[in-house]
């Protein structure tokens, strides 16, 4: 299961709506068939590692990092396959909370006389598929919260200059964040300030570009920035019901480049949220500034926060930190959060926590 749960890695990011799995087929103590789902609406991971397997699928074990699908969706159904192939024995990880299969997989397979044994390396495999079972719960994105700050808390000087507060190997890792989030959101300040491009580069040349989110209330983003014009990916710019049909007349025809107007004269969170996950948006990963840091937090709406801390020391009252806004008045009120990890990237420490259950 642990192999299974390793190759199932390889899609994270790339499966978007459904989740991640990996699937291992084992004959006679020897792995005969390794499969993963890398894209929807392509074979499951159960469909690789069966076919891998060939005749060597009867009587074997079959470990499956999620429940086989028992619908017809995009593609048939998993436990049929399972069924069909005669394996023996299906190990499962955790089950599948979609409605449409929840229990109905292994109910199929049980019923085919194949021995089920589900919860081997749950935890693990839940982790997997955070984002996949808050999209399905919450149907709106599961949020991560990136900064990266001096140990004074600093993410500027006092004049505003920010390149680089951590080392290339903490940079590298944010272009991977970015690359399996289905979209990256900054503010327009960020933009009117850094003209960035907001895209995955990563050493190898590998990783996808999310959708480019911009916070843009009263619609200032330049029509000459990269994001409006380096068709790398697609750019989505949020505004106030403050603009006016003829400012974003402006925009059409640009390429990749969508305006979405929220019928409220200041962009709340939540409606954002809600919006971003009618538009099929399951993840988002925001490198704001203060102010869009302390609008997430003001309206609690994270779900994993990446701290990146440098060796070094700013100072200055005035010099920006991670999160702004009007903040938290009682400590009672502040958000708690259980690190999950703690690890070093060349110079700099990466500290991964999540927000404790109330």
């Amino acid at each position: 299961m642990n192999l299974a749960i390793n190759v199932a890695k390889a899609g994270v990011g790339q499966t978007t709506p459904n989740p991640v799995v990996g699937a291992v087929v084992v004959n006679e103590g020897r792995v005969v068939g390794i499969g993963a789902h890398l894209k929807a609406g392509e074979p499951h991971a159960e469909v690789h590692a069966i076919r891998m397997a060939g005749d060597k699928a009867r009587n074997a074990t079959a470990y499956v990092t999620l429940e086989p699908c028992s619908h017809h969706g995009k593609t048939p159904p998993c436990a049929d396959l399972l069924v069909n192939s005669h394996v023996k024995r299906v190990v499962i990880a955790t089950t599948d909370p979609n409605p449409l299969v929840a229990g109905k997989g292994i109910a199929k397979l049980e019923a085919a006389g194949i021995e089920v044994e589900v919860g081997v390396c749950k935890e693990q495999a839940d982790e997997l598929n955070a984002v996949f079972y808050h999209y399905l719960d919450k149907k709106i994105p599961y949020v991560t919260l990136k900064s990266a700050t001096t140990l004074d808390g600093k993410i500027a000087t006092v004049t505003g200059e920010s390149k680089w507060i951590t080392g290339e190997e903490a940079r590298n890792d944010v272009h991977l964040y970015r690359s399996i989030h289905d979209a990256i959101l900054v503010g327009v300040n960020t933009v009117l300030a850094d003209n960035p491009s907001l895209t995955t580069r990563l050493p190898n040349g590998t990783g996808k570009n999310p959708i480019r989110i911009i916070l843009d209330s009263k619609l200032r983003t330049p029509l000459d920035s990269k994001v409006i014009n380096d068709g790398e990916t697609e750019t989505w710019i949020i505004v106030s019901d403050q603009v006016g049909e003829g400012e974003i007349n402006e925009f059409s025809g640009k390429n990749g480049v969508k305006v979405i107007q929220l019928q409220e004269s200041r962009i709340s969170i939540n409606t954002l949220l809600t919006r971003l996950g009618e538009e099929g948006i399951s993840s988002v990963f925001v490198e704001g500034g203060a102010e869009v840091n302390g609008s997430f937090l003001k309206e609690n709406a994270i779900n994993q926060v990446i701290v990146y801390l440098a060796p070094k020391l700013i100072g200055g009252k005035s010099a920006p930190t991670s999160i702004g806004g009007t903040g938290i008045e009682s400590i009672d009120e502040a958000l708690q959060l259980t690190i999950k990890s703690v690890e070093l990237l060349g110079e700099d420490v990466k500290i991964v926590a999540e927000p404790r259950l109330r």
